[in-house]
């Protein structure tokens, strides 16, 4: 079992609810990523998922595609986000996933990059444009190498689909909670319930449930009956809004204890 595993061991064992925050790295540049990450491991993040900056985030709304753009705009690439997560491992052991999409992966090469982001100290991969049918040709390389590579489940995802992918899952399954973009609006329905109790009856593994949580109210809850949340796009709002502030680190502190407390 790896950081993944034994955090969630750990949360079970408080009765606590997993805590997995989202932020793209180099929004607004790399140096106040850093301060940003410092502020959610010392206000109670459980998990840190560093979004990798791409030109064309199908899969995340607005929000996330803007800050995929000022990530760019301000240079920063892959090597850059291990060298954070080498600076990151030489303070804490934090889980840490990284975030992305496959193409810039690919190009690297699955083999060579599985094996330089398990040496910087990332536990799991989730690509999210990579479906359960072409997984393996990076998975195989991260299975050897014991990173969980995390699977997303969707309201869709019909009964064979979702037993064929608990099967091959670790550390976790990524509940989407609704059809559509990171930070679409969320409506609490009682099917999402129906959906996690469907997915545990396949798996001993935590389900998480992310896209369109805004509010610790959400959270909370998303936290009765799942064994965690993942809260992206509310974190790079706060980073579009105060950019430019000294006041943003602490405003990202703030918002994490507030979740925390909830959860």
């Amino acid at each position: 079992m790896g950081r993944i595993g034994d955090v969630f061991k750990e949360l079970k064992l408080k009765k606590r609810k997993a805590l997995i925050t989202y932020i793209t790295i180099g929004d607004p540049d790399i140096f106040v990523s850093k301060e940003i990450i410092w502020q959610l491991i010392e206000s109670g993040a459980d998990i840190i998922e560093l979004g990798v900056p791409f030109s064309d985030p199908t899969a995340d709304g607005p929000v996330i595609q803007a800050a995929s753009q000022r990530a760019l705009k301000a240079g920063i690439n892959l090597f850059d986000i291990l060298d954070l997560v080498r600076e990151i491992r030489e303070v804490s052991q934090i889980p840490i996933i990284l975030f992305g999409y496959y193409n810039p992966f690919f190009v690297y090469g699955p083999k060579e990059f599985s094996k330089r982001v398990k040496e910087a100290g990332v536990d799991g991969l989730l690509v999210v444009d990579l479906p359960y049918e072409e997984a393996d040709e990076l998975k195989k390389y991260t299975d050897e190498r014991n990173m969980d590579f995390i699977f997303l489940l969707a309201p869709t995802s019909d009964e064979n689909r979702l037993k064929l992918i608990c099967q091959k899952a670790r550390g976790f399954l990524y509940y989407i909670s609704m059809t559509g973009v990171t930070g679409s609006q969320l409506s609490l329905s009682q099917y999402m319930k129906e959906d996690i109790n469907r997915i545990k009856a396949h798996t001993d593994l935590p389900v998480v449930i992310g896209f369109g949580i805004s509010t610790p109210e959400q959270a909370h809850y998303m936290g009765g009956f799942s064994d965690g949340v993942v809260v992206g796009s509310a974190f790079v709002q706060i980073i579009e809004k105060n950019q430019d502030s000294p006041e943003l680190p602490k405003k990202i502190g703030e918002f994490t204890a507030q979740l925390r407390k909830v959860l």
